[in-house]
């Protein structure tokens, strides 16, 4: 199975992109994030001609998540337990929930796809519903894992946190002035891995950004950061093949301000002195 995970910063913008990249790539499995509308406003039909099934969880032009498979889907969620709401002057555990995960099955995987709160600033209320969110999604996957050690589990999408100091190639985000890289959020993903997932491409790929703002120049530049992640349980870990960031998708037409990660994956025994691939793409 080839499962990628892409923020497409407006489906509807890039659908062709989305498309394209999917049946060049041969993909199986594409969890999208920041798709930016409902469910009725999506385009499935590109994606459906191309053999693909679509799920898609969307409430307005913000936000929204959603997964492509060529595979069938099952077990469809559109939230993780516990996972919290916001909403501008209204904090609270009734806060309405936003359009941020994705949960299905796939010949066995369960593949989240979600889109992590921004944080907005260190002191806006939206960095504490992160901080929040992330606990939450921690506390569900552990849960789910404690009652199926073997389950291949992925969570993947944009996580908006810069884990490591060589991930941030953006001089303007500064730890102590900026969200992304300051030490709580940093806690939190690290935290993941008590739930029971590791980053599953950083092993493969130590270095390799996978955002560049549209803003001054950065892409040529190369003023990038790393904030999409596939994250894999030990059973989804063990049967990682390859791995690749599609940094070529940063360039053309209408381009998302993320590109594409992918991982091979191949369930059951695989030889000793097999290499595996580490590209670029």
């Amino acid at each position: 199975m080839r499962l990628a995970t892409w923020n497409i910063n407006s489906i509807r913008t890039r659908v062709t992109r989305a498309v394209e990249f999917a049946v060049r790539e041969d993909i199986d499995v594409l969890a999208f994030q920041e798709i930016k509308c409902k469910p009725d406003q999506f385009p499935y039909e590109p994606f459906e001609a191309a053999g693909y099934h679509v799920e898609v969880h969307g409430f307005n032009q913000w936000n929204g998540v959603a997964i492509a498979s060529r595979l069938p889907i099952t077990d469809v969620r559109t939230s993780f337990d516990g996972m919290p709401g916001f909403a501008k002057g209204h904090e609270g555990p009734d806060a309405p929930q936003e359009a941020r995960a994705l949960g299905v099955m796939v010949d066995g995987i369960r593949v989240w796809s979600l889109y992590v709160p921004n944080g907005r600033s260190l002191d806006d209320p939206h960095y504490t519903y992160k901080l929040h969110w992330l606990e939450q999604l921690k506390n569900a996957t552990a849960a789910e894992l404690a009652a199926n050690p073997d389950l291949p589990l992925a969570l993947v999408g944009d996580f908006n946190i810069i884990p490591f100091d060589a991930d941030n190639g953006d001089p303007a985000i500064v730890e102590g002035v900026s969200t992304h890289v300051s030490p709580p959020e940093r806690q939190a993903f690290f935290a993941l891995a008590d739930a029971g997932v590791t980053d599953v491409v950083r092993p493969l790929l130590p270095e390799g950004y996978t955002y560049w703002d549209y803003q001054r120049l950065k892409f040529p530049r190369n003023e990038g950061i790393r904030i999409d992640f596939i994250l894999g349980s030990r059973a989804l870990a063990d049967a990682v093949t390859g791995a690749s960031i599609h940094r070529e998708e940063r360039k053309g037409e209408q381009p998302s301000d993320h590109v594409p990660v992918v991982v091979d994956l191949a369930f059951g025994a695989v030889e000793e002195d097999d290499d595996l691939p580490m590209i670029f793409a």
